[in-house]
This record gives structure tokens, sequence and C-alpha cells, in this order.
């Protein structure tokens, strides 16, 4: 089975492709191996990581010093917080954490912002989700413009397509960008999905054929869910969603702290 590699030199983690011993089995196939960088266990405890290119304090210093694209002809924006909204909805806020592909907050609050109209399309789905026994969890939503920028000049060229270019700006940053999976409302564990969030890696793709069928079969639940309800699948990440009204909104760089003020 295919897999793109990262170069090693890119790799925090150890670039070992054998198998954890403490690794279920239904989830590291004897044909399928971990792509360098990634963490062993189950994907939903795996975390993906890169160097970054600079010092993460020279990139955040840079960022904040830069200025996103100015924009005209765009809606008022009207971020809400989605758990407001529905408080069934969980929250995995990674980038508030050291548990991403980076390695060190980028948030300083655990909080998920949509403009309205995707924040309650993503209510109605969860709504959806429940007979089935499943909710939904949020891993990013709306992400200051700057944060999109220090992912940008962090990124190696050859894992590019993963982050968003800021000299065009982000979905994310629009407020129309979802990161998002289920979790079993009997249990509130996340369900294993093919790869864990944020993997630079084939495995991320939302038609990768790899991983085991139930894994398959809950990534295509969650796609089917949120696309009737007016959201899109990104061709390079299974957890990624955008707002069908995402082209409507402004680029916007206030933080979460400064959101209700």
């Amino acid at each position: 089975m295919k897999t793109r590699l990262v170069g090693s030199t890119l790799v925090l983690f150890a670039t070992s492709f054998a198998q954890s011993p403490n690794a279920p089995k239904s989830f590291l196939p004897q044909a399928e191996r971990l792509p360098p960088g990634v963490t062993s266990g189950s994907p939903s405890q795996q975390t993906f990581h890169i160097t970054p290119l600079k010092p993460i304090e020279q990139l955040r210093r840079e960022a904040l010093q830069a200025e996103p694209p100015r924009e005209q002809g765009k809606r008022t924006p009207d971020l809400v917080e989605v758990t407001k909204l529905d408080s069934t909805i969980h929250l995995d806020i990674r980038y508030a954490s050291t548990n991403n592909f980076m390695g060190t907050p980028l948030y300083t609050q655990a909080r998920a912002f949509l403009q309205r109209p995707a924040a309650e399309a993503v209510v109605r789905a969860n709504r959806v989700l429940k007979p089935q026994g499943y909710g939904l969890l949020i891993h990013d939503a709306y992400r200051p413009w700057y944060v999109t920028k220090m992912f940008w000049d962090a990124t190696p060229d050859d894992k590019k397509k993963f982050v968003a270019n800021p000299s065009e700006g982000s979905r994310h940053n629009r407020g129309c960008a979802v990161d998002i999976t289920l979790y079993e409302l009997k249990s509130g564990h996340e369900v294993e999905m093919p790869s864990g969030y944020d993997e630079m890696s084939e495995r991320a793709y939302p038609d990768y054929p790899g991983g085991t069928s139930e894994q398959r079969r809950l990534r295509g639940v969650l796609r089917k869910t949120m696309e009737e309800q007016g959201f899109k699948v990104f061709e390079f990440e299974w957890w990624h969603f955008d707002y069908k009204d995402w082209q409507q909104y402004p680029i916007m760089n206030v933080r979460f702290e400064d959101i209700s003020k």
C-alpha cells in the first residue's frame, strides 16, 4: 500500500517502522506501516510532528507583526461559540495544547467558534448522528490568520499542501471550516479513523483505501452527515470540512479572548 514518506530530517520522533507492542493489530496491519513522524498506537492516540523551519517564538513574532490580506464586499462576521448552541458537542482543541503537529500551544483558550450559519449546520449534523450512537468532537474551527501564517512558515515545502497559504487566507480564518470527528455516545470515547488528526500522509485522504473496514465506515458516516448539512470535505484531510458559503466571509485575525469583547 503506497504511503508518502516524510524526510527523516523533518521528524521529531524516531522514524521506526516497527509496530508498537501495545498497538492493537487491527489498527496496524502488516501491510500498513506507520509513516515516519507518527507516534505509535491507535490512530486516535497518534500525533504527527514536524520540525518547524524556524524557532516557534520567531514564527509567532513574525506572524503577529504581519497583516492579513485585505478584502472588500464581504458579509459582516457573526462568530458564535459552537458549544453554547449544543453542549453535547465535545471539544479537543489540539492547538491549545502541545498535542499537535507543531508540538506547542498556538491558542490561549480551548474554544471553537464558527460563523452562525456554519455553527447551526454543525448542530444539525450532531442531532442526525445521535440516533446512530455518535456525537461530534471538534479539534479546530475558526483560526486567527496569524496562526495560519505560523503553520505555513513552519511547514516544509513537501507538506505545504496540508496547510493554507496565508497570502490567500484559509477557510478556518473565515470561520467557515471545522476539523471534526466522531465520538461514541455510550463510552464518550473518540472513534478510530484511518489516520490520526493532522497527519500529513496519504492515510489522511478522505478516499484512502487503507485502515480497517470499520474505520472507513465511520469516516463515511462523518462525511455523509456533514455533506448533508452543507459542508464539503477537504481533498487531503478526512476531518476538515468547509461550509458552503465560506467565500462570503472575510479573513479574520481576532484572538479568541477578544471575540466576545
